[in-house]
């Protein structure tokens, strides 16, 4: 049997730490005298463009292989895949890493300490492989409850890294550079928020395609200007893609449009304006 047939695809069971750190133990021995690392490349990114970072594997007790990537290291935003570079090889030849048991239990209601917020969640692609989602936010506004009434769309939230300021408010922003922007105020103090978005502001005119718009918050400033827009989103638990998993009703503008909150792929809050079905 070759060696290429011999070899099987590398599994790595991973552990979020208290810190944001990520361990890895590989189902993989080291023969004495060879040394092979962990790769994680950053989805996109070109070799020079600093999308890979290295991480040495050391063996264990029970004779696997172990690496650990330091949660006081920033990670930059994206989508991270890991890959084994075996020994002897290089860096075109590592082999895709398949995802294990993942122990996320310490991500779950976390409250992250001052500085940017770093969130670094362990997944399973679609295809099956181990991937690294990677959020680096400074300031960040963490979305929280969503509920409805009559008349409007209410989203709770809490803010990190800055203060709301004087005269803060929410925007919501329509794609395209000539888009609408609704701007609404927002109540709260000590870093927590919430606003409401009025239904029947949302579409002007007939709405005839699908419309996804943004959410920020602007926080203002003792001169009363304006502070750059923090993209509120949710971040802040063990999930990496709730587009599919946050479903929510969608509510009747008034005006033959439906508007649905919804969140990204990215885990940014948004909301879907989309014409009203027949009936």
């Amino acid at each position: 049997m070759t060696a290429s047939a011999a070899r099987r695809t590398p599994r790595a069971d991973c552990t979020v730490g208290p810190d944001g750190g990520i361990t890895f133990d590989l189902d993989r021995r080291r023969e004495d005298g060879e040394a092979s690392e962990l790769l994680l490349r950053l989805r996109g990114a070109k070799s020079t463009d600093g999308g890979t970072v290295r991480l040495p594997l050391s063996p264990l007790r029970d004779g696997r292989l172990r690496a650990v990537l330091p949660g006081a290291r920033e990670s930059a935003e994206g989508r991270w895949d890991v890959y084994l570079r075996e020994p002897g090889t290089d860096d075109d030849a590592a082999v895709a890493v398949e995802p294990g048991i993942r122990d996320l239990r310490l991500l779950v209601d976390r409250t992250p300490g001052a500085g940017p917020v770093a969130v670094r969640i362990p997944y399973p692609t679609l295809d099956g492989r181990l991937a690294v989602r990677c959020w680096l936010r400074a300031p960040h506004a963490e979305a929280g409850a969503v509920t409805f009434d009559g008349t409007g769309i209410t989203v709770e939230a809490t803010l990190y890294g800055t203060d709301l300021g004087a005269d803060a408010g929410v925007e919501a922003r329509q794609p395209g550079a000539d888009g609408r922007v609704l701007r609404v105020p927002v109540t709260g103090q000590d870093g927590t928020f919430a606003f409401t978005l009025p239904l029947d502001r949302l579409a002007d005119g007939a709405v005839t395609a699908q419309q996804l718009w943004t959410l920020w918050l602007v926080p203002g400033t003792a001169e009363g200007e304006r502070a750059a827009g923090v993209r509120i989103s949710r971040i802040l638990d063990d999930v990496w893609d709730r587009k599919k998993i946050f479903v929510y009703p969608g509510r009747s503008t008034g005006e033959g449009a439906l508007a649905t909150p919804c969140y990204s792929t990215d885990n940014d809050l948004c909301l879907r304006l989309e014409p009203e079905p027949a009936g």
